[in-house]
């Protein structure tokens, strides 16, 4: 019997990286042999995105899209709770009033007027 596969496209997760080692929070863009695409921002500056968000200034938080090779990926885990510890989107919303899937949703493009 064969299991489903756990991620897919805009799932949150945390993704932990090599050389140079980061961990990311955010929302999955792709999945692929080559790599992950996510959307998200380093986890680093938590607290401080935390309470930017919660005083209106999210627009300030490093929020990016970004393509993180195979071989730099050393864990994706889903963003859930577990063992009754909240999951990071639960952590988002409770202290900042917004729901994680908005604040990481993509930007707007502009468009260019017609010629």
């Amino acid at each position: 019997m064969a299991l489903s596969f756990p991620f897919n496209r805009g799932q949150l997760v945390v993704l932990v990286a090599v050389n140079p080692r980061e961990r990311v929070w955010g929302r999955l863009v792709g999945l692929e042999s080559a790599g992950v695409a996510i959307r998200g921002m380093e986890l680093g500056s938590w607290e401080e995105t935390l309470g930017l968000v919660r005083q209106g200034q999210g627009e300030q938080v490093s929020i990016g899209t970004r393509f993180v090779p195979m071989h730099r990926v050393e864990s994706l885990y889903l963003d859930e709770t577990v063992a009754g510890a909240p999951s990071m989107a639960e952590l988002f919303r409770r202290n900042t009033g917004v729901d994680p899937l908005d604040f990481l949703a993509d930007p707007e493009i502009p468009r260019r007027g017609k010629r």
